[in-house]
Parts: C-alpha cells; structure tokens; sequence
C-alpha cells in the first residue's frame, strides 16, 4: 500500500495523521499534480491528491474516502464512531473543516493568477467562507476538550489539519485571537507525534 500526495497538502496530511493514529505503515510517494511529469492524473483522472494505491493496485481517492477506508480495515483506535447519527456529527465536522481549506486553497491559486486576471472579489468571499467556518468550528467546540466525544476523533483530525493549514499558507491571519478555544485544541493536537511530525512544508 502507498500513499501518493505531497508535503503541503491539507487533505494528505489528514491521512498522514490518520495512517499514524492508526498505526498503519505505509509507503509515502510525493508527487504533486501542478507538476509537467506528475504521475497523480494516471492514478486518479481528476488529477487530485492524496491517492491511496492498494496492494492489489486499486486506487482510492478524495481525502474522506481515503480515511473512512482506513479507520474501517484496522480495527484499533478507532476515529469515526458506529451510530449513524454520531458518524454523521463526525462527518459534518469533516465537511466543515475541508470545506475552509477548499476556501483557503481558492484564495493561493487566485492569488498566483497574473496581475489583471486576479479577482479581489473572488478572494473576498472566500475570506468570508473562512472567517464563517472558523466561527462555527468554535461554537460547535465550546468548551470541550475535543470535538466530538472524549477522546481524539477523525473531526478532531480534520480540524486540526485545517488550522494547521492556514498557519502555513495564511499566517498573518490571527484565528488563534479571535477562537482560543481552537488555539488550545491545536495545542492539544501537536503534542502528539501524528500532528508534529506532518507540519506542512515547502
């Protein structure tokens, strides 16, 4: 089994995290689908990453597919509960905390467009999508210590993956002021080796 993605991807690195909670050893392939040789497309037609490739060569792709396969094929520490209702409150969390780093992710590639061509518009309501998501991730949070539940869940995965990203990609964006109750989950998060050990990079 490899996981194909790079090192600056939000959506790889919540299965980075989740590989590692799970302890599930496998190989990591760094590509990237901005690149003229990129492999991803030949994996997944959408040319999106990460991939999960398995032993038998099918190949899984989409971040929350990726992740509910592995919490299904190894049955420790598991990250998304049985219920329906509470699998779905876990999920929605997911939904939410993706859905900002889709609006994060918006705003770097408008950004990189020429001059003329960019959209301040368009960059603004994204920012909007952010600042909404953040509020709503922190008065869902309140004061527990963490998202869903008593213990670290894929929700807690997913939203600490999202505030991680906009440290790298948005840090002079002060999320951490305005929503201390996240700042302290985030805290919480990167004392475990899962979260440390996959800080995106350049």
């Amino acid at each position: 089994m490899k996981l194909v993605g790079s090192y600056t991807s939000p959506y790889v690195r919540k299965t980075r995290v989740v590989l590692a909670e799970k302890k599930i050893d496998c190989e990591l392939v760094i590509d990237s689908p901005w690149t003229d040789s990129s492999g991803v497309p030949d994996l997944n037609p959408l040319g999106k990453i990460p991939v999960l490739v398995l032993d038998d060569d099918t190949r899984l792709f989409d971040s929350r597919v990726i992740v509910e396969y592995l919490d299904g094929v190894a049955p420790n520490n598991k990250l998304l509960p049985a219920p329906a209702r509470e699998r779905a409150l876990v999920k929605r969390w997911e939904a939410l905390a993706d859905g900002l780093i889709d609006a994060a992710v918006a705003i770097l590639l408008e950004g990189r467009r020429a001059d003329g061509e960019r959209s301040e518009g368009w960059i603004a309501r994204q920012q909007l999508k952010i600042e909404r998501a953040l509020a709503a991730l922190a008065a869902d949070l309140g004061d527990d210590a963490w998202c869903h539940g008593t213990a670290i869940s894929l929700a807690d995965i997913a939203v600490g993956c999202a505030l991680g990203y906009l440290d790298f990609r948005q840090p002079a964006l002060d999320w951490r002021g305005a929503h201390p109750n996240l700042a302290r989950l985030q805290d919480k998060l990167l004392q475990r080796a899962s979260f440390s050990d996959t800080v995106p990079h350049d």
